[in-house]
């Protein structure tokens, strides 16, 4: 759940209170790790998830039973064996921490939801039974999502850690793949020429477009934004892909098609200076798996499963880095 606060604020103004449980500290194998967690409101609809099974069934119900009972404390920990206490085969240890938040810290946790809306940042927490938890913001850089617990101590890195993501086309394939990268960790940046190209109604996590030169769209990119170029044009996708292959800052670059459309335009590319390490990076056809379905949705998925891999690879080799610097 990327919009932490953000989605505790909606949940006070439609329903006045709602729980959150956390995964503050796991010891050993559990579904998810310390920072997942759940919002759940008193209609018992309820928003992120802890890892499913019988643990997220526990905690569901203990949060449910805290908004309804008004003494009810507004912040405790619980601890759980996932093996013998729940029944679970990961078979480690898991504490939350549950919270009740009232609609009279409003003002509170809009602050800390516009400051999520900024950008990523790290609270510290103190869990006062009677009051919740208390939160400051503080230097240490937690990574969004992460959480610690020592000493009744709640260290906690809030944000958006969503890839950009610049989508060049709003055809059939590209109206598919922004449903399917919805509801995943990415920002997309959607552009085409055309008027009355996109939909009346685009995600939350996407940001629609009408550029009459689109390649020029990508010098206003953030650094590590993938690429993909799915217009309507070939001439269109090869000005989008050689932009983006003449800049590093774009680490993943990818054009719909076969592959003889990747063998022409490595032609191209080469012909028009890219370097040639370069051009060989570039990504067509996109998608992973055999799967050979031309089926606009599974195009999608198949190419949403390609981003998440790729972005899960290279942050896992920024963190090795970084672990040896």
């Amino acid at each position: 759940m990327t919009q932490v606060w953000r989605t505790v604020l909606d949940g006070l103004d439609r329903h006045g209170r709602v729980a959150m449980v956390t995964i503050a500290a796991k010891r050993g194998s559990s579904p998810r790790d310390a920072g997942a967690r759940m919002v759940i409101f008193p209609d018992a609809t309820f928003s992120g998830s802890i890892g499913g099974g019988t643990l997220e069934w526990k905690a569901t119900a203990i949060a449910q039973a805290a908004l309804a009972n008004p003494n009810a404390p507004k912040a405790e920990t619980r601890g759980f064996a996932l093996g013998p206490e729940l029944g679970q085969c990961c078979g480690g240890n898991v504490e939350l921490v549950v919270e009740l938040i009232e609609k009279t810290r409003r003002a509170e946790i809009a602050a800390l939801a516009e400051r999520e809306d900024a950008g990523q940042f790290t609270t510290r927490g103190r869990l006062i039974s009677d009051q919740g938890v208390i939160r400051e913001i503080v230097e240490d850089a937690l990574p969004p999502g992460a959480a610690g617990y020592t000493a009744g101590v709640l260290a906690e890195g809030f944000g958006d850690e969503r890839r950009p993501l610049a989508l060049f086309g709003a055809g059939h394939v590209g109206r598919a793949l922004i449903m399917a990268l919805a509801p995943l960790p990415f920002r997309v940046t959607w552009v085409d020429p055309r008027p009355d190209a996109f939909p009346a109604h685009v995600p939350a996590n996407v940001r629609a477009i009408r550029a009459d030169d689109p390649a020029a769209m990508l010098a206003d990119m953030p650094d590590g934004t993938f690429v993909l170029a799915m217009t309507h044009s070939h001439p269109l996708d090869l000005a989008v892909c050689a932009t983006a292959l003449a800049d590093p800052r774009f680490p993943h670059v990818g054009v719909i098609g076969s592959k003889t459309k990747r063998a022409r335009f490595a032609h191209q590319l080469a012909d028009a200076g890219i370097a040639r390490a370069r051009v060989a990076e570039l990504v067509c056809p996109i998608g992973v798996g055999a799967i050979h379905s031309k089926l606009p949705a599974v195009i999608a998925a198949m190419t949403a499963v390609e981003l998440l891999e790729r972005d899960e690879a290279l942050k896992a080799g920024m963190a090795e880095h970084e672990a040896r610097a």
